[in-house]
């Protein structure tokens, strides 16, 4: 089999029909993405490849900074301020021995559906490559606008702080007709989770007068993000996003919640009881703000990060020293949450990912305990991060199929901060197809093309229009076509 040829991940006839008569050209809901608002308008072509794979203007991909420093690259054409062809010329090195990672396939999806370029990518064709792909980047069909649109995404949903004033959606959605896409807010709030940082208190500053409501307690806090809550409903918001590396369940009284509060503001030490304390009663009031706007409360797990701390002080965050967390007993302390808040009539619709994938059986099974009624309003994420892999994704439909209905679950996304990630869906259909043609095979669900077919469509595209309901009850080809 030639390298990413017609067939790659497919390994039976069925698979191979589903994918290419069913699923291959399914539209796209993007409802988890790192994409900035501001280059979606601004819509300016990249200088060059690098510039848009490699470091973009407002940040860079970690997945291929981690694989460069795996490969003895060194900062200066990485992170560092080295020329961009240096920088371009040392990922293609970096390529010729990274077989077996998911980068190696990415990379070449990337090339051959966005640019054409069909060759090996390595040290020796990259020149090549680069005079190619630079003068195709020039062009009107790579700015972002159309990457998007030619991709055929119907709606991008970016990672809003609760404090943003989404000048560029207001902008973006007076263009949708003519973007042929919607681009939505989702809130994620990291920063008032985050009440141990120094500036929780400017930060609190900032969203009092954002929301016109003055933050002195708790209480007013929850005033303040009721308010954010109306504002990015207002602009087509439909979910919230919550990074939750480390989790424990521990409730406070208001007198207690309102003292671990001020020392927050203060910023003086907090115990990791008190920390637990207010973030518990915190996700408890946001989980009541999620089921009555009903968004979707997506929450992204189990993660450590920042080990290398001299790094993160020269860096920053999402620079690619981040690892799977370990927290064993991380699923335990949600159950009492949610067990909690079930008792108050107050689950929202929830996705969970968690990237450690010995969560993802307790998980499914916790889940289950809390479907009642309607659409299966409580789902397993996609494989997410180093799980975003051919296994991984199997893994996850696995578990999901065999603890659920995986015919209802609302599939893939991005979680990218670039505008070349949408092949990322084509990977997954694959692997989607594959799963339900090895089932066929083994004689384990029907040989039953339209069956299977349909069953793949709506993972790949229809679950999630109707799961999130972004388009106020229109299609996307009423409102753009």
């Amino acid at each position: 089999m030639a390298l990413l040829d017609d067939d790659f991940l497919l390994s039976n006839e069925i698979s191979k029909k589903l994918f290419n008569d069913y699923a291959k050209n399914m539209p796209i809901i993007d409802f988890h993405c790192h994409l900035n608002p501001n280059e979606i308008y601004e819509n300016k072509n990249y200088a060059n490849i690098t510039r848009i794979w490699i470091n973009e203007e407002h940040y860079g991909d970690h997945y291929k900074w981690r694989l460069m420093r795996a490969n003895g690259v060194p900062e200066e054409l990485i992170t560092g301020d080295g020329a961009d062809y240096d920088k371009f010329m040392a990922w293609a090195k970096t390529i010729e021995k990274s077989a077996g990672n998911p980068l190696y396939e990415w990379t070449h999806l990337e090339l051959r559906r966005f640019f054409g370029i069909n060759e090996t990518f390595n040290t020796k064709t990259a020149p090549a490559i680069w005079e190619k792909a630079n003068k195709l980047l020039q062009t009107d069909d790579f700015k972002p606008r159309s990457l998007i649109r030619n991709s055929h995404v119907y709606a991008v949903c970016t990672t809003d702080d609760p404090a943003s004033d989404l000048h560029y959606h207001k902008l973006l959605k007076a263009d949708e007709r003519q973007n042929g896409f919607r681009t939505l807010p989702a809130m994620r709030p990291d920063k008032l989770i985050q009440i141990e940082r120094d500036g929780f208190g400017d930060y609190l500053k900032t969203l009092s007068k954002v929301s016109g409501i003055e933050i002195t307690n708790f209480d007013t806090l929850i005033k303040a993000l009721h308010q954010r809550f109306e504002y990015f409903n207002d602009m087509g918001g439909r979910l919230s996003d919550h990074s939750l590396p480390t989790y424990h369940f521990h409730e406070a009284n208001t007198e207690e919640l309102n003292n671990i509060f001020k020392k927050g503001i203060a910023n003086e030490p907090l115990s990791q009881l008190e920390i637990d304390k207010y973030l518990t009663m915190l996700l408890e009031n946001l989980m009541k703000l999620n089921k009555e706007f009903d968004w979707t409360m997506q929450w992204h797990i189990n993660s450590v990060r920042d080990i290398n701390r001299p790094m993160f002080d020269q860096l920053g965050p999402d620079t690619g020293y981040d690892a799977i967390g370990t927290q064993p007993d991380i699923v335990l302390h949600l159950q009492k949450l949610y067990t909690k808040m079930r008792d108050t009539n107050d689950l929202p619709k929830t996705i969970f990912y968690s990237l450690n994938p010995n969560d993802w059986m307790e998980l499914a099974t916790m889940m289950g305990c809390f479907l009642e009624g309607g659409v299966q309003r409580m789902q397993l994420g996609a494989g997410w991060w180093f799980n975003d892999t051919a296994e991984g994704m199997h893994e996850q439909l696995r578990v999901f199929a065999e603890e659920s209905c995986l015919p209802n679950f609302v599939g893939m996304l991005t979680d990218s901060r670039s505008f070349l990630s949408y092949p990322r869906h084509e990977y997954f259909r694959r692997v989607l197809c594959n799963f339900y043609g090895e089932l066929a095979e083994q004689g384990r669900v029907p040989d039953d093309v339209e069956y299977l077919g349909k069953i793949v469509q709506d993972i790949s595209y229809n679950n999630a229009y109707k799961f999130f309901d972004f388009f106020d009850d229109a299609t996307p080809q009423e409102l753009f076509n």
